[in-house]
């Protein structure tokens, strides 16, 4: 991308961070995070020089660390009573969770062959769907209205049970695309994923008052860490993806829209209430990118496969966001209803 482009919109989407942040405009609440998403993916396609190598040190060597912070944020947020509650609730989670990991690999299979995607590019998409659930979803969760405690247990047993899950889907849909590693994939992930959580988690159990103080801080670096995983991705992917950028964001599209439907339609199906069916559609829908980005390094070796994470990531986000608004005034305008109903019926 020429700069004479490239540096304008990246301060475009700069300003609107600023704008979403302070509040000021009702319309951009919530998509800071987006807009920072975009800026730093344009700004990667503008100068991927910036975001490929710092003086002697490769930049690609940061997203294991980057994605360990992340997950050990999430980890400071989750108690013993989220694992506990499957067996207080154990129908909704396992139908959520089941859901994930049978709805999002074949959504990504199917998705990249309905744009022609093949190789590593294919591979990729189907990794973005074999990982869990992303923390995002929670948020995304709360804003529409939905059972966040449901969302909060289902990325938590998601994330515990990918070590399995992952490299099972991997190898039977992407196993003739790429070589597919499944012990080396199993260890990444418990070092990369669920290690970092039961970190988070000990140190919210026996050091809560560090907790604290560090959940003011880490959101904030975790915004930052996914912001230049993509921005990373980007770089290194920059050729192809300004050769087959188009088809990928469709097939990013299909993938993402297949989670949200056949998620909620699925739940519905197997009786779940309609805020449960909302919940789960999101965490079906939203996928943990970060994780998705370093196996694609550091088990698959390959740039090409982080590029559907580079798509689907910032896609999801903007959805999801338009999604979680639909919800949440859908729900608003039932409340009032209802409350209208009461008072019409008290004066009568």
């Amino acid at each position: 991308m020429s700069p004479f482009v490239g540096i304008p919109v990246t301060l475009v989407f700069a300003v609107l961070v600023v704008f979403a942040h302070g509040g000021r405009v009702r319309a951009l609440r919530g998509l800071g995070f987006t807009f920072a998403v975009f800026a730093f993916g344009v700004a990667a396609l503008t100068y991927p020089q910036a975001f490929t190598a710092w003086g002697a040190f490769e930049l690609r060597r940061a997203i294991v660390p980057l994605v360990q912070l992340i997950l050990f944020g999430m980890g400071l947020t989750l108690t013993i009573d989220d694992f506990a509650r499957v067996l207080r609730m154990p129908k909704s989670i396992l139908i959520g969770v089941a859901l994930q990991f049978l709805i999002m690999p074949l959504g990504g299979y199917l998705s990249a062959r309905a744009f022609g995607l093949t190789g590593e590019v294919a591979a990729g998409l189907i990794l973005v769907g074999s990982c869990p659930g992303g923390v995002a979803s929670n948020v995304v969760t709360y804003l529409a209205r939905g059972n966040v405690p449901l969302s909060v247990s289902m990325t938590a047993c998601s994330t515990l049970v990918s070590p399995f899950m992952t490299p099972l889907a991997m190898r039977m849909l992407a196993g003739a695309s790429v070589p597919v590693d499944c012990l080396s994939m199993t260890g990444s992930i418990l070092y990369m994923i669920v290690l970092p959580v039961v970190v988070g988690l000990l140190v919210y159990r026996y050091a809560p008052r560090m907790a604290v103080r560090l959940t003011r801080v880490l959101p904030l670096f975790a915004m930052l860490s996914i912001c230049l995983i993509i921005g990373i991705t980007v770089a290194l992917s920059r050729a192809d993806l300004q050769r087959i950028g188009l088809a990928l964001v469709g097939a990013s599209a299909l993938h993402n829209a297949l989670g949200y439907l056949l998620g909620y339609q699925s739940a519905r199906l197997c009786g779940l209430a309609a805020r449960d069916c909302r919940t789960v559609a999101l965490e079906v829908g939203l996928q943990n990118c970060g994780m998705a980005t370093g196996l694609a390094f550091n088990v698959l070796h390959s740039a090409q496969a982080a590029m559907a994470s580079a798509t689907f990531g910032p896609w999801s986000a903007v959805t999801s966001s338009v999604l979680a608004s639909w919800w949440r005034r859908g729900q608003d305008r039932a409340a009032t209803t209802e409350k209208s109903s009461k008072r019409e019926g008290l004066v009568q």
